[in-house]
């Protein structure tokens, strides 16, 4: 039977209605029809998907220029920001907020877009950009939330009335200025943190690459900001804004060594009522003498240290951790004298305090000092460049009578405390030399209140080896003198950190310490029996007894020690989850010691990071920078 064409308005035939065909049942002209009408509409979706993409592709493509564009401005902005700021030029860092609020808000408007959101969905691509949207709204944030709230504060605050003036500290414009600062603080916390929770091994390198930089530039803004912020909490409460406080200072004598810089020789109480300080009594640690029973302390220390900690405040820094140093000095102190209440411990060395003789001036020491004290050879006046060698070495040599040197050091303490009460020299100058002792850890503050010592652990200046403050991958290497005498002016120090390679996944590291006992070859002669310690422990006369003290990450494990290459004795014990090792190194003039203690099992994958003993080199002297060994990826 012929084929029957089928003609337009017709019904369709089924195929039983049209019969076979030649190759079979053929399809009807209905279904060609539908099947053209169909193809039709698919292709007619296809050319609307093409469009709608290539849109969408144009419109994300417009977006991120706009997102890079206005990041890119606001990071060229913020060093101008900085400058003004540091500048105090008030104006200028406002017209500044202005231009970066600009380009941050653009930048979030850019990395919010919902098409954007929509595509921070998508398979692969999807993470970069979520990444892009999180560092915009992290810059908007920093900038609105922190950034311009801080340069009102700013404005507010004079850096003179941060620094003492004629005795006192202006607390007013801090107390004023404090809600913004710590608001700031915990807006760019809570931003860092936003950032640090985003997975850069999972973005393109386009975007990896900036998001470090974003991260380790919000870094330093959030920990400056966290002092900041700490700072402007406690400074009013801590200088007396609510009532009278008294603080027991430590002067620490870095001529014989202890954990946290020296031994604690020299004492005094210092007052502060409303803003103003005056140093209300001095003393020396000997005048406390010995305590039966000892004070309690840490048991976990009294193990490694002995009950010394709580016999002697000359001991009370054995341990490195500062916190129970202060405790101990503290309970000691009101013990020796009821009724004087101790709200917190400061620790000075001296090289702290010649940093601020380099700003504030020299002061005169001789009419201050009772005419049974000898003077003859020692400087009259007391200078940055003098300092540290009139009162730890020419003092020894000069006054025979241990009573005056530590009148004689009264006197210096004095004198140097009321140049800096007096607020002699730059304000600017005084905060930057603190802060560089602070970092050092010549500078250390402990405070009886838990509300204020929550806020102080956090921080740098609180000398504990556990908390907030101390880094994951953390290693301590300090020094306990073992001589009974002042020869670690003598003795020079350099610490490297060495990693070895990887064994089982864990990574093993080296703390190589290297010590020269500088001392004259006929130090045992030349030199003052008080100096040298006369024999009385067990050293020869001019040799130098240390004990290496070195602390690990929490849960690794101390492995082995070596004194010039040879296997040594090491007493392992543990405090706050880490590792300590005590090495015993006896030095006689001129003699060089290479100290190494070796550390396995550190599951920290963080950087690795030094803290040791400020002794009275620079710091840049002493710490060298870390090592890796060659054969090691």
């Amino acid at each position: 039977m012929a084929d029957s064409p089928v003609l337009d308005g017709q019904s369709e035939s089924s195929p039983e209605e049209t019969g076979p065909s030649r190759h079979g049942t053929r399809p009807a002209a209905g279904q060609r029809r539908r099947r053209r009408k169909k193809q039709l509409r698919v292709g007619i979706v296809v050319v609307v998907l093409v469009v709608v993409v290539g849109g969408a592709g144009a419109w994300l493509g417009f977006r991120a220029g706009q997102l890079k564009d206005n990041l890119q401005a606001t990071a060229q902005l913020l060093p101008q920001l900085k400058t003004e700021l540091m500048n105090q030029d008030q104006t200028a860092a406002a017209a500044t907020i202005g231009e970066l609020e600009t380009h941050t808000a653009a930048a979030r408007a850019a990395g919010t877009d919902p098409l954007w959101k929509a595509a921070s969905g998508l398979p692969w691509l999807g993470a970069n950009f979520s990444a892009a949207s999180e560092v915009a709204v992290t810059a908007d944030d920093v900038i609105r939330l922190a950034g311009a709230p801080m340069v009102d504060a700013f404005a507010s605050l004079d850096r003179k009335s941060l620094t003492p003036v004629n005795g006192a500290v202006s607390l007013e414009p801090l107390k004023k200025a404090a809600p913004s600062v710590v608001s700031a603080a915990n807006t760019v916390q809570l931003s860092y943190d936003r950032l640090a929770s985003i997975d850069g091994t999972a973005l393109l390198p386009q975007l990896s690459g900036p998001l470090a930089g974003a991260k380790t530039q919000l870094d330093e803004v959030r920990k400056a900001l966290n002092v900041a912020s700490s700072a402007a909490t406690l400074i009013p409460p801590m200088m007396g804004a609510d009532g009278p406080r008294n603080y027991l200072l430590l002067i620490q004598n870095s001529a014989e060594i202890r954990a946290t810089g020296g031994i604690p020789g020299a004492l005094a109480i210092i007052r502060a009522d409303h803003g103003k300080i005056e140093l209300a009594g001095q003393g020396s640690a000997s005048t406390l003498g010995a305590f039966e029973p000892p004070i309690a302390v840490d048991p976990a220390q009294e193990s490694i240290y002995t009950n010394r900690l709580g016999s002697f405040i000359q001991d009370v820094n054995l341990t490195p951790d500062f916190p129970t140093s202060a405790k101990a000095a503290k309970a000691m102190w009101e013990q020796r004298f009821p009724g004087q209440e101790i709200d917190g411990v400061i620790s000075v060395d001296p090289v702290a305090l010649s940093q601020v003789l380099s700003v504030t001036g020299p002061v005169d020491v001789a009419a201050e000092l009772p005419a049974k004290v000898g003077v003859s050879g020692l400087p009259s006046r007391i200078t940055s460049e003098n300092l540290v060698k009139t009162m730890l070495s020419d003092v020894y040599a000069k006054i025979a009578d241990p009573a005056q040197q530590d009148v004689y050091f009264s006197i210096v303490a004095k004198q140097v405390f009321d140049a800096f009460s007096a607020g002699n020299g730059s304000a600017e100058d005084l905060a930057k030399v603190l802060a560089t002792s602070v970092t050092e850890g010549r500078v250390l503050l402990w405070s009886a209140s838990s509300d204020e010592q929550q806020l102080i652990d956090g921080q740098t200046i609180s000398g504990a080896v556990s908390g907030p403050s101390v880094p994951a991958a953390g290693f301590g290497v300090y020094f306990n003198d073992g001589t009974g005498a002042k020869m670690d002016y003598y003795v020079k120090r350099t610490v490297q950190l060495v990693q070895r390679c990887s064994a089982n996944g864990y990574a093993q590291y080296t703390a190589r310490i290297k010590m020269t006992n500088t001392a004259p070859l006929d130090a045992a002669t030349s030199l003052p029996k008080y100096v040298t310690g006369d024999g009385f422990y067990g050293v020869e006369l001019g040799s130098v007894a240390t004990d290496v003290v070195t602390y690990g990450p929490a849960l690794a494990r101390t492995q082995a020690a070596r004194i010039d290459g040879q296997a040594a004795g090491l007493g392992s014990f543990s405090h706050a989850e880490r590792p300590v090792a005590v090495v015993r190194v006896q030095l006689a003039p001129g003699e060089s010691k290479t100290i190494e203690v070796d550390f396995s099992k550190v599951v920290q994958t963080d950087h690795a990071q030094l803290e040791v003993t400020p002794t009275i080199e620079k710091l840049s002297d002493v710490v060298l920078p870390d090592e890796k060994a060659a054969n090691c990826q």
